[in-house]
């Protein structure tokens, strides 16, 4: 789980690779750790349910103005790391 969490987690600063996108990732408003994920994960049914909570729990309208997925990062993790390994 460590492992899928330094994969996966990167610096603010960093650009986003071809084929792949940034999300943030934290039910704090204030805080949230950006993600790079592969674009193939938005047509997966266990990524788009995190989206689809997220997004009906608290819309995708977020001051930041990025792609917000407002759960538990443990959550998060968990999905990716299921995803990655399959």
């Amino acid at each position: 789980l460590l492992g899928a969490k330094k994969i996966l987690s990167c610096p603010v600063t960093a650009t986003t690779p071809k084929g792949f996108l940034a999300v943030y990732v934290g039910e704090d408003q204030v805080q949230k750790k950006r993600y790079i994920v592969p674009v193939s994960y938005l047509n997966q049914p266990s990524f788009q349910a995190l989206l689809t909570k997220s997004e009906e729990e608290f819309g995708f309208h977020h001051s930041m103005g990025l792609l917000t997925i407002a759960c538990p990062e443990d959550a998060f993790i968990n999905v990716t790391s299921w995803l990655k390994g399959k």
